[in-house]
């Protein structure tokens, strides 16, 4: 099962937004707070690694309504 064309528009439009959120979680680095002190963070890095994994989740999700496929789908 295939979504309408309408949807196939509105779901890259949501692609694209989501990849852009990714990209600028990625270039956040929380990996570099950690040195400095926890007043110095502009993020919590747990947070910020928490917001990509989501981010990733909801493109998978995309994907997966893109495509028409359901986890757990087989072909036979």
């Amino acid at each position: 099962m295939s979504a309408p064309s309408g949807d196939d528009d509105v779901l890259h439009e949501l692609e694209v937004e989501v990849e852009a959120e990714v990209t600028l979680v990625e270039s956040s680095h929380p990996e570099e707070a950690v040195g400095l002190s926890v007043a110095d963070w502009l993020a919590d890095p747990a947070d910020v690694e928490r917001e990509e994994i989501g981010l990733r989740g909801l493109l998978d999700a995309i994907e997966v309504l893109r495509d028409g496929s359901r986890p757990g789908d087989h072909a036979e």
